[in-house]
């Protein structure tokens, strides 16, 4: 089903809901549309059309439907779901799906589920809980195939065939050693070409080392980027196989950090629901409003120093906030530029001069620009030489500090263990604020004084 096609179903289907033709509904959510997109059809309807629609998905197909549902969504229809429902839905999700999804349950629920399992699959959904979330060891699923390096390809084969179905995105068989120690791999390409009598030991891969568990989400998602990979093993501190991750796994990665840079930037949560109830989406704003407003305050107590000077230029107050807005804007170019590098790993220590240098020789040449531009319009506005000279001063002050900030924010922020992409833009705006106001008034009195 092509894009268009898709859109076309899913219009349908919300005219539908309008005139309450619950039987074509129905129809469409469990027979035309694919899992995923019931799942986007769920998270872009109201909490009344929401509910409606879950009640009216069939039960061979709800696990793969809550697994595409966003967090906050999820935890919404399983808050609403009774335990044994729960249960059901678990044993058709595979082990880091299933893990995902606990992690939105009450501890009692989650708890209860696991009792629930056989020692087996306990096993497996206990180990992945034990790595958190935004590690591979989080990401991994425990569903893997793995042989010795002393049979033949042909024994391999056999084995293979025995499976009634392999697991997903299979791309290769892990290698280990009689006490689960990793190897190597053996891809089913190379295989498939290969002698039957050749060992699995002469034909392995031995040159890509696995994927450490504790490694974070997003270098692994920049390994597989690197490297091209389907499928990846996962080992713990022993060189013990845990698992592997998939791309399907790495996908979900890439996603998630992109929608929680661009939401980290208003200081809202990633997961955030569009359809989120009132107070819940209240309570998440009001932080952010309540730091903004003391950053504001502070700006604010800046301008406060300088009243006398505002008082007697009015000039002054019309000019100020051009200087605070270029200083912004000119800030949050470098503070993008530096998190979307910080989350590619392009910036290190290591190169972090060399971008200082040039975001603090790029911001001059700008500062030095539109100081000119703007210098020559206030001229000619309040046709007085001064409040050039002040307000073009001020902006290459501003500019310049907002390259310094721009660059060192998310340097500093990440070695304090803090998000640049959740403080940065607020420090950023303060920063710039504050600057800008203190450059522009503070060049005032001494010139008017």
């Amino acid at each position: 089903m092509n894009a268009n096609t898709n859109e076309s179903e899913l219009d349908k289907l919300n005219t539908a809901l309008e005139e309450g033709a619950f039987r074509q509904i129905r129809y469409t959510l469990n027979k035309t549309l694919r899992p995923s997109e019931v799942a986007h059809l769920i998270e872009k309807s109201p909490p009344k059309e929401r509910k409606l629609l879950w009640s009216m998905i069939h039960k061979d197909i709800e696990a793969e439907v809550l697994q595409d549902l966003g967090d906050d969504v999820q935890a919404e229809i399983l808050s609403q779901m009774e335990t044994a429902e729960v249960l059901a839905i678990s044993e058709a999700l595979e082990t880091d799906d299933l893990a995902d999804m606990m992690q939105q349950l009450p501890e009692t629920v989650m708890h209860e589920l696991l009792r629930s399992m056989d020692h087996q699959n306990r096993e497996r959904v206990e180990k992945v809980l034990s790595y958190p979330e935004d590690t591979a060891g989080g990401l991994m699923n425990t569903d893997t195939i793995t042989i010795r390096p002393d049979i033949t390809v042909e024994a391999a084969l056999r084995y293979l065939r025995r499976h009634d179905e392999l697991p997903e995105m299979t791309d290769s068989l892990f290698v280990v050693s009689r006490k689960g120690s990793y190897i190597g791999s053996l891809p089913l390409t190379r295989m498939l070409v290969s002698d039957p009598t050749s060992t699995v030991r002469e034909m392995m891969v031995t040159d890509k080392p696995p994927i450490a568990a504790k490694m974070e989400d997003t270098k692994v998602a920049q390994l597989f980027e690197q490297e091209d990979l389907v499928s990846a093993p996962v080992v713990d501190e022993k060189n013990q196989l845990l698992g592997r991750i998939t791309i399907d796994d790495v996908v979900d990665v890439i996603r998630e950090d992109a929608d929680h840079s661009l939401m980290s930037m208003a200081g809202l949560d990633e997961d955030e629901d569009t359809f989120a109830p009132i107070m819940k989406t209240t309570r998440r704003r009001a932080v952010w409003l309540g730091i903004n407003l003391i950053t504001a305050f502070l700006a604010s107590a800046v301008i406060g120093i300088f009243e006398e000077t505002i008082g007697k230029v009015v000039a002054l107050a019309v000019l100020m906030p051009i200087v605070a807005s270029m200083g912004g804007i000119a800030g949050s170019q470098v503070l993008t530029l530096m998190i979307r590098g910080q989350a590619l790993g392009h910036v290190e220590r290591s190169n972090a001069g060399w971008l200082l240098n040039r975001e603090i020789i790029v911001g001059t040449l700008n500062g030095l620009l539109w100081a000119l531009v703007v210098a020559a319009i206030a001229m000619l506005w309040f046709q007085e030489i001064t409040i050039g000279i002040i307000i073009g001063c001020a902006i290459i002050i501003n500019l310049f500090a907002a390259a310094l900030a721009g660059t060192l924010l998310p340097i500093i922020l990440k070695s304090w263990g803090i998000d640049p992409a959740l403080a940065g833009s607020v420090l950023l705006t303060t920063i710039t604020d504050v600057v800008g106001f203190f450059a522009f008034l503070g060049l005032a009195t001494a010139f008017y004084s």
